[in-house]
């Protein structure tokens, strides 16, 4: 038997290794969940001690990483999908000389400790998600087979393979049952994703009691109806496991699932095979039952030489493979040095020189819904970028992200660009996560605002990993119309606002719709939520281009004299403002209208430009937005919004019937000046 390499350049035997080296790192991982977990009072040791053979046969046998250069392009990808066993991560990480230390397991869940309760993206070297929603690492590692496919076809050229690698995963029951691994596997198995490969830790427990209670479908007959090819294997036999992942690396079209029949916390005498084991210790007696019913040593976190050695060994067997592919890098640099300076800089997540020169214009007064701007801005983007690409949840049209001349990503066409998500909101947000986590690319995806619901947990997900998303919300007020309060968002801009790292950007006009573009494609540190509207707005002689302060003034009432207030806004609502403002200026009332398309940006300024927007001693603020008021009193005094649902009939009619026009505006601020 041979380890694998996704690159065919290892043969390396794994015979070399010491004959009891797989026994030893089996029971090396599961004595190391056991101890971690024990010493902290809280975790999950079950799923690791159910997986380590698994796992183990993966990483020694497989998995091509190289903790020396971790963060290597063409490394295969690993997803713990059950994030919750993430001492089973932990331990393969300790053991692969990825940086994690013994002390590092003994402070498991501690705080500032790189070994969180989940796996936490960027907390140590080799992690490649965060996990623990369950469904969204099966969705994640969708995009990164993804984005692995499109980088192959767009890149690799006749005798240079420079992106040639696997994702693999360990899923679980819990992660099956979530709707966003379904809409992930669907979508997968669609793409014919011959190069993901998930292992399936089929323990038949969730925390309630047994799977019967609640999952008894056919899991290998749902997933081969995706389109996936399925195999099944004991998942405590070693060289099935390397069977079934040998076949599935021969599996070219279709995505694979290893059904894998494990027993959580497998070993322990007294609980193996109960919910008992899945989120609480063992308890100490349990532990020593356990590690003499194992031939283990009864001390905490005892790693036998051997295993070290023996990973050790395999681990500079992998780097081979990437010295290996270093030196296929230069070749291909030497026969196609442009495509290879642009692979690099695209790998760095650098931006195309003058990727912003071809973004359209617009004169005062010209009005345009901005969501038409977006296509527009999007399709200069696209010509400019040669690895941006997303789509949207079957509302491409609406949403304006349907670009005609950008080819759609199919199986038979791997370099398109346009992605067809389908109506898989969650399992898109997902896989977009997946596509950033990857690399070499940039992505966006694009739904109605009111759906954004279906998608906040991954939304929420590239805000903790700092993934440079863009998420394109059309049709974002009552402005919506017919199609009635299940469509008209009300409560979803505030609610996007209170995700940590997500800036959302509601701009006002066609300018700053093109302003709210450039920082998200600038932005490297976390996803931006650009929100657009579905009527037209006219283009305000005040707005800028420029939206990176978050806030600034568009209008202000002319000649001397102190203003007696503020009307500060977003979106749509700041013409409206605008017209407002100008009506009480003609009545003596002088104010100034601020816009503040991103509070996240604005918040970001230093104290005294944020004085300067907004000066202290100008108490008198009135905010104004087609949405609920909660949340606006941190900028205003005085709030006027949206706070009931909206109604089925014309958007204009819904708007003045709900207060947004002028003489509501007008009216309002009146009342305000006693």
């Amino acid at each position: 038997m041979t380890e694998a390499n996704s690159a065919g350049a290892l043969d390396h035997p794994f015979s070399t290794l010491p004959a009891d080296f797989h026994g030893l790192a089996v029971k090396t991982i599961k004595g190391l969940s056991m101890d971690a977990v024990e010493e902290a009072k809280s975790g999950h040791p079950g799923m690791p001690m159910g997986t380590a053979e698994m796992a183990t046969v993966l990483w020694s046998r497989f998995l091509v990483v190289d903790p020396t250069t971790p963060d290597w392009p063409d490394r295969d990808r690993f997803v713990l999908s059950a994030g919750h066993g993430s001492m089973l991560l932990y331990s393969l990480l300790h053991l692969s000389g990825h940086g994690l230390t013994l002390d590092d397991m003994k402070n498991f869940r501690q705080w500032d400790s790189p070994t969180a309760g989940h796996p936490e993206y960027g907390h140590a070297k080799g992690i490649e998600v965060t996990t623990g929603p369950l469904g969204t690492g099966f969705a994640t590692g969708v995009g990164m087979a993804l984005a692995e496919r499109f980088m192959a076809h767009r890149y690799n050229k006749d005798g240079h393979n420079v992106v040639d690698h696997y994702t693999y995963g360990i899923v679980s029951d819990g992660d099956l049952m979530e709707g966003v691994s379904a809409e992930a596997a669907s979508f997968a198995g669609h793409q014919q994703l011959g190069k993901l490969i998930y292992l399936y830790d089929d323990n038949q427990i969730s925390i309630d009691g047994g799977t019967e209670i609640t999952f008894t479908e056919n899991v290998r007959a749902r997933f081969e109806a995706y389109g996936w090819h399925v195999l099944a294997v004991d998942g405590h036999d070693a060289a099935a496991i390397t069977g079934a992942l040998e076949a599935a690396r021969l599996e070219s079209g279709r995505p694979s699932l290893i059904c894998a029949r494990t027993v959580i916390g497998h070993g322990a005498p007294s609980v193996a095979g109960t919910s008992a084991t899945h989120g609480a210790p063992l308890g100490a007696e349990e532990v020593a039952a356990t590690k003499a019913a194992m031939d283990w040593p009864d001390t905490p976190f005892h790693v036998p030489g051997v295993v070290r050695e023996g990973f050790g060994h395999i681990m500079g067997a992998r780097g081979e493979a990437r010295r290996a592919w270093e030196g296929r890098m230069k070749a291909y640099e030497a026969a196609h040095p442009e495509l290879c300076r642009e692979l690099q800089d695209l790998q760095r997540g650098a931006l195309p020189e003058g990727v912003f020169d071809g973004l359209p214009t617009y004169e005062d007064g010209e009005s345009v819904a901005t969501r038409k701007v977006g296509a527009k801005v999007l399709a200069a983007l696209s010509a400019a970028h040669p690895t941006l690409v997303g789509g949207s949840a079957d509302l491409a049209g609406s949403n304006g992200v349907a670009l005609k001349d950008v080819q759609a990503m199919q199986p038979s066409t791997p370099t398109g660009r346009a992605i067809h998500f389908g109506v898989r909101e969650h399992g898109m947000a997902g896989i977009c996560n997946g596509l950033a986590l990857h690399g070499g690319v940039r992505v966006y995806d694009a739904t109605f605002l009111v759906f954004s619901d279906f998608m906040r947990g991954c939304v929420r997900l590239s805000a903790l990993m700092g993934l440079p998303v863009t998420h394109v919300f059309s049709h974002d007020s009552v402005w919506l119309g017919e199609d009635g309060p299940t469509h008209q968002p009300i409560e979803h801009v505030m609610s996007l606002r209170l995700i940590p790292n997500l800036h959302v950007m509601r701009p006002a006009d066609a300018r700053e719709t093109v302003g709210a573009w450039k920082h998200a494609m600038t932005r490297t540190d976390g996803p931006t939520a650009i929100i657009v509207t579905r009527q037209g707005l006219p283009t305000l002689p005040g707005s800028r281009d420029d939206v990176s302060q978050g806030a600034y003034t568009v209008w202000e009432a002319e000649g001397e004299g102190e203003l007696q207030g503020l009307l500060v806004a977003t979106g749509s609502e700041v013409s409206l403002c605008v017209e407002a403002a100008t009506v009480l200026a003609a009545e003596g009332v002088r104010l100034r209208v601020v816009s503040m398309p991103c509070w996240k940006a604005f918040e970001a300024q230093p104290q005294e430009v944020r004085d300067e927007v907004l000066p202290p001693k100008i108490t008198l603020r009135l905010s104004v937005e087609a949405g609920t008021t909660m949340g606006w009193a941190t900028y205003a005094s005085a709030q006027h919004g949206i706070d009931r649902f909206g109604a089925s009939a014309p958007g204009a009619i819904v708007a003045r019937e709900l207060g947004m026009h002028v003489d509501a505006v007008v009216a309002r601020f009146k009342s305000l000046l006693g």
